[in-house]
C-alpha cells in the first residue's frame, strides 16, 4: 500500500511542477505583454498611474504602427499556446481577457483601419487633460512634460496625413474637423489658464511657444480636412455584419448574431416604452407623456445653488446603498462634487473623475457638474437647468457615482485584481454596470413612497423617478438598435436620427450628435447589452443561490473580479457549466 503511494505521488508531482512552470509561463508573457502595450500608449499609461511614462506623446508614425500591429499578432500568437483548462481557474480567466482585449486591437488596425479611415484619431492628440486636472506632480514638472508632449503634436498631425487614405467615411471627417478645431481652442485658451501661475519665466515660455505651436498644427489640420478630405468623403462607414458579429464574439464573447440582438433590444424598447408612457399617466393622464416629462424637467435647482443640491442629494444616494445593503462601499471612500473645470464643459454635462487603479499621489475623486455660463441668456440658462431636474440628476448620479462607476471603481481597487485585471475592462461590464444600477436601484425602492403603495404625491414622484430612469434606458436602446442597424444593414445617419426622434423622443439636435456617434462608436450597443448580461446573470446566481440569495453579495462578487466580459464572471459565478454560454 505504502509502495503504491509513493508511486501515486512520484507520478503526481511532475504534474503539479508542470502545471506551475505553465502558470510561471503565462505570467512572464503576460507582464512583458503589459510593458509594450503601455510603452505604445504612454498616456494611457499615465491616467491609470505609471508616470515614469508621464511627458511621452503617443507615435502615430507608419514605422511605430506597423512595429505595435506586428507585435499585437506576435502575442496573439503566445497566447495561443497556453490553454485555459491547463492554468490555474484565475489565470485561465486572465488568459482570456487578455486575448479580448488583443483581438479589439486588431480589430481596431485590421478591420476597422482606424489609423487610416479616422481622422478623429490624430484631431483628439491634444486630450491632455490628465496633465492638469490631477495634480500628480508639481505644476512645474506637469508643465514640462506638457511641453515635450505638446511639440511632438506637429508631427502626430503630419503623420496622420499621411496615414489617412485619400477617401474618408464623412461622419468622420465632420466630426474630425469639429474636434481639431476644439482642441485648437482648448490649447490656446483652458490650457493657457490652467498653467497661469508658473512663476519661472522660461519654463513659462517654452511652454507658450511649444503651445502655440501645437494649436496652429491643429487648425491647420482641420482646415486641411475641410479643403482636402470633406469634398471626396463617402457615407459609407458601416463594419458589415460578418465584421461586426466577429468583434463581439471577440471582444464581448457574445455569440449572437446581430439581428438576434437587434431583435431583443426592439422588443426592450417598446417595453421601455411603455413603461414611460405608464409613469407619465400616473403624474397626469390629460398630457401627452412628453409633454408630461417636459414638465417634469422644470423642477430643477436654481443657478447657485445647483451644485450643493446635486452633492447633498448625491450624499443621501450614498447612504441608501449602504443602508438598504445595495453592494459594500469601502468606508471614508467619498466623491467630491465641484464644477466641472473650464477646460472640459464644451463636451461634459457630468462626469466621474476618478484616479486611475494604479496613481498613489492624486487619488482623490471628483463628480463634474457643469453650471450655467454667467454669460447666456435666461432662457439658455433654464434650457441647461432642465437637463438637472431633481430626478434625472439623481438617475446621472447614481450611473456615475452611487453605486455605479465610482463604486466600480473603489471595489476594483480594494479587489485582489492583478494587472491584467486593472488594466483591460470590457466595454460591456463597465457601461453596463453603471446603465444597470439605474434600474435596479428603483426596483430596490430607490424614489418610492416608504410604505407602498404611498399617497396619491408619492406615487407621482415615483412615476416621475421612473420616467426620468426610462428616459435614460430608452436612449440606451436606441443605440443598441442604431448601432446594428447602421452597421449591419445600411441604416444612414439620417435614418438614425430620425430613429432617435421618434423612439427615445429627442430633438433633432442631440438626435444627430447620437447617430453620428454611432458611425464610429460602434461599441456603444454596449450599454443596455451590457446591463441585458448582468440581469440576465442575476437571475440566474438567484436561482442557483435559492434561499441564501443576497443581493449585496452578488453585487460585491460582480465587482471584485476585475471588469471582465460578462460571460467570464457567469463561469466565476455560477457552478452549472451548462449555463455559460447563456448570456441573454
Amino acid at each position: 500500500m505504502k509502495r503504491f503511494l509513493l508511486l501515486v505521488l512520484l507520478a503526481i508531482v511532475p504534474m503539479l511542477n508542470a502545471a506551475q512552470n505553465t502558470d510561471a509561463d503565462f505570467g512572464a508573457v503576460a507582464e512583458e505583454f503589459i510593458k509594450g502595450y503601455l510603452n505604445a500608449r504612454p498616456l494611457l499609461a499615465t491616467r491609470l498611474g505609471f508616470h515614469e511614462y508621464d511627458g511621452r506623446a503617443d507615435d502615430f508614425s507608419r514605422l511605430a504602427l506597423d512595429a505595435e500591429l506586428q507585435r499585437l499578432r506576435r502575442f496573439e500568437d503566445r497566447l495561443r499556446k497556453f490553454e485555459p483548462e491547463e492554468l490555474n481557474a484565475r489565470n485561465g480567466i486572465d488568459l482570456r481577457i487578455l486575448q479580448a482585449a488583443i483581438a479589439n486591437e486588431l480589430f481596431e488596425f485590421q478591420d476597422v483601419h482606424k489609423f487610416e479611415r479616422n481622422p478623429m484619431i490624430y484631431a483628439h492628440c491634444a486630450d491632455l487633460n490628465i496633465y492638469i486636472a490631477r495634480k500628480f506632480a508639481p505644476l512645474e514638472d506637469r508643465v514640462r512634460s506638457l511641453i515635450a508632449i505638446e511639440s511632438q503634436i506637429p508631427n502626430i498631425l503630419i503623420a496622420g496625413k499621411t496615414n489617412l487614405e485619400a477617401v474618408l467615411p464623412r461622419p468622420h471627417v465632420e466630426l474630425a474637423i469639429q474636434i481639431a478645431h476644439g482642441s485648437a481652442d482648448f490649447l490656446r485658451k483652458d490650457m493657457v489658464t490652467a498653467v497661469d501661475t508658473v512663476k519661472d519665466q522660461e519654463l513659462r515660455g517654452n511652454f507658450l511657444d511649444a503651445n502655440r505651436r501645437a494649436a496652429t498644427a491643429l487648425s491647420d489640420f482641420a482646415n486641411w480636412l475641410e479643403k482636402e478630405k470633406l469634398p471626396k468623403a463617402t457615407p459609407n462607414f458601416a463594419l458589415g455584419e460578418t465584421k461586426y458579429q466577429r468583434w463581439l464574439m471577440e471582444t464581448e464573447l457574445v455569440d449572437l448574431p446581430p439581428s438576434k440582438i437587434l431583435e431583443i433590444g426592439l422588443a426592450k424598447l417598446k417595453e421601455e416604452q411603455k413603461t414611460f408612457v405608464d409613469a407619465a399617466k400616473i403624474i397626469d393622464p390629460n398630457k401627452s407623456p412628453t409633454e408630461v416629462f417636459k414638465e417634469t424637467q422644470k423642477d430643477h435647482p436654481s443657478a447657485d445653488k445647483l451644485i450643493p443640491d446635486i452633492a447633498k442629494d448625491l450624499d443621501q444616494i450614498r447612504d441608501y446603498v449602504t443602508e438598504n445593503k445595495i453592494v459594500g462601499i469601502p468606508p471614508n471612500a467619498k466623491a467630491r462634487v465641484k464644477e466641472t473645470p473650464q477646460y472640459d464643459r464644451a463636451t461634459s454635462f457630468a462626469s466621474m473623475d476618478t484616479p486611475g487603479p494604479f496613481e498613489k499621489k492624486a487619488t482623490e475623486a471628483f463628480y463634474y457638474v457643469t453650471p450655467v455660463e454667467p454669460g447666456w441668456s435666461e432662457e439658455q440658462k433654464e434650457e441647461w437647468l432642465t437637463s438637472f431636474d431633481y430626478y434625472t440628476a439623481d438617475v446621472t448620479s447614481i450611473h456615475e457615482a452611487y453605486p455605479g462607476h465610482y463604486v466600480q471603481f473603489l471595489r476594483l481597487n480594494a479587489s485582489s485584481a492583478n494587472k491584467i485585471e486593472k488594466i483591460f475592462g470590457s466595454y460591456a461590464f463597465i457601461e453596463g454596470w453603471a446603465h444597470y444600477c439605474e434600474q435596479m436601484m428603483l426596483d430596490q425602492g430607490f424614489g418610492g413612497p416608504k410604505k407602498p403603495p404611498g399617497t396619491v404625491e408619492e406615487q407621482k414622484r415615483a412615476a416621475k423617478y421612473r420616467m426620468a430612469q426610462a428616459s435614460e434606458a430608452l436612449l440606451r436602446l436606441c443605440r443598441l438598435c442604431v448601432s446594428v442597424e447602421m452597421h449591419t444593414q445600411n441604416m444612414s445617419v439620417d435614418e438614425a436620427t430620425k430613429f432617435f426622434q421618434e423612439n427615445c423622443y429627442y430633438e433633432e439636435k442631440p438626435a444627430r450628435s447620437e447617430a453620428m456617434r454611432g458611425t464610429f462608436d460602434y461599441g456603444y450597443l454596449n450599454y443596455t447589452l451590457g446591463k441585458l448580461q448582468i440581469l440576465k446573470l442575476r437571475d440566474d446566481y438567484q436561482a442557483q443561490q435559492g434561499d441564501k440569495f443576497s443581493l449585496e453579495q452578488f453585487h460585491n462578487q460582480l465587482l471584485d473580479h476585475g471588469m471582465p466580459p460578462i460571460r467570464l464572471l457567469r463561469e466565476i459565478l455560477l457552478k452549472d457549466k451548462a449555463k455559460w454560454d447563456d448570456v441573454l
